[in-house]
């Protein structure tokens, strides 16, 4: 059985997200994109936590729906993103950890252990005094079901292999428990043959997540995950993760990684965007102002690979690329938001034909695509499935941009692509 899923969201209760992150808007939205499973996110906030417990019912194994529903899809898994921050060797360390719990009332007993390490009420994404092998230890003290990896892991900030952390494998930075990581979230700058460049880490199944702040469908399953379960259950996840049993990862769902906010190096208040190698020509300061450059996760991963580009592990999962359908018809259309009225109804009749976006992007074909909605947008829609899509790269916390052969308006693509905080949105 073929089941998409994203499980690393947020809800409204963590900073810098949209208010509409509630439980009836995501399941709406996720049908419309087409996941069949979401993470909860946030499952350790004692509001939000009060919620999941009052508007899901369990449905098997670890998995809920909404009450008072017939439908099944989507099934809610329970998920929270943490941020450890502390000190070692004399470097201040910020990783973000995924844990997957196999029930509400094991996120109740985790929330109440982790109390004592920080303000659990504050945030839906907490921050935690203590060390990443702390974490799991105390992960795994609750429950040994419990699943937890690194988050995004090549970001600049937040993040395992990020610049500003300099851990290099994860022994360093999981020591004793680093046998309890089977996965690695690779995030949004980043891809499976990125990753593939270093051997060391075969030995772990790589997720894409969307790391969503709004429930809109050109934010939620953005990256997902393709498993094949024999029914979607929390231990049939868990075991794909961990690699025990039939279940596996099949593939995942992948927006380029230069449209990612920090594929390349850069200064965004100089607009100085850099390749890898031209940034070391530079010492990596900014070749305007002189100030040091937000190293990007194509640099990080050339420092770090032993491979060359191009290398593909045996047996490893396959990806395909998408870029949210939103944003792709705002640039066909020459829109200057994709909250247009003409992007809006092209988007809605596309997927109310077709039954969702992912069936729109992944498996109409090109000529139902040209009859329902015009010839450009089935063309632009044709480029991303054959990768022929040119992205100029994201640095320093803004987005890519887009182009897929001939954008109206790139002033306006511009705009859309643009972010306010570099920092606090999505992290990616």
């Amino acid at each position: 059985m073929r089941i998409i899923t994203d499980l690393h969201i947020h809800s409204r209760f963590s900073a810098a997200t949209s208010q509409t992150m509630d439980l009836r808007s995501l399941a709406l939205n996720a049908k419309i994109k087409g996941l069949d499973l979401l993470g909860t996110g946030d499952a350790l906030h004692p509001k939000w936590l009060k919620e999941l417990t009052e508007e899901l019912e369990p449905l098997e194994d670890g998995t809920y729906v909404l009450k008072n529903t017939k439908e099944q899809k989507p099934c809610f898994l329970v998920s929270t993103e943490v941020s450890t921050i502390y000190e070692k060797e004399g470097k201040a360390r910020k990783v973000h950890h995924i844990i997957l719990l196999p029930d509400l009332e094991a996120a109740a007993q985790l929330a109440d252990k982790l109390k004592t390490k920080g303000n659990v009420n504050a945030d839906g994404r907490p921050s935690l005094s203590m060390t990443a092998p702390e974490l799991v230890e105390s992960v795994k003290e609750v429950d040994d079901r419990t699943e937890i990896f690194p988050a995004h892991v090549w970001t600049p900030w937040f993040s395992i292999f990020g610049a500003n952390n300099s851990f290099n494998t994860i022994e360093e930075c999981y020591e004793d428990q680093s046998d309890h990581i089977h996965a690695l979230e690779t995030g949004l700058s980043s891809d499976p043959p990125m990753n593939w460049r270093l051997s060391r880490l075969d030995r772990y199944v790589l997720v894409s997540n969307s790391d969503c702040h709004s429930p809109l469908p050109h934010r939620l399953g953005r990256e997902a995950n393709i498993f094949e379960l024999s029914k979607p259950s929390y231990r049939e996840i868990v075991s794909a993760l961990r690699k025990s049993g039939n279940s596996k990862l099949a593939s995942t769902i992948e927006t380029r990684p230069e449209y990612g906010k920090y594929h390349w190096t850069g200064h965004r208040s100089c607009n100085v965007s850099l390749a890898p190698s031209d940034a070391l020509k530079h010492g990596n300061h900014c070749p305007r102002c002189g100030r040091k450059l937000t190293l990007g996760v194509e640099q990080r991963v050339e420092d770090l690979a032993d491979r060359p580009v191009g290398f593909t592990p045996r047996e490893a999962a396959g990806y395909v690329y998408l870029i949210p359908l939103h944003e792709l018809l705002a640039t066909v259309l020459g829109a200057a938001s994709i909250a247009t009225r003409k992007v809006q109804q092209v988007y809605n009749d596309l997927v109310n034909r077709f039954g969702s976006e992912y069936n729109v992007m992944l498996s109409t074909q090109r000529e139902e695509l040209a009859t329902a909605a015009g010839n450009e947008v089935a063309t632009a829609i044709e480029a991303v499935r054959k990768n022929t899509l040119k992205v100029t790269p994201g640095y320093d916390g803004v987005y890519g941009v887009v182009d897929y052969g001939g954008n109206k308006n790139q002033q306006n693509v511009q705009k859309r692509t643009g972010s306010k905080n570099p920092v606090m949105d999505d992290y990616l």
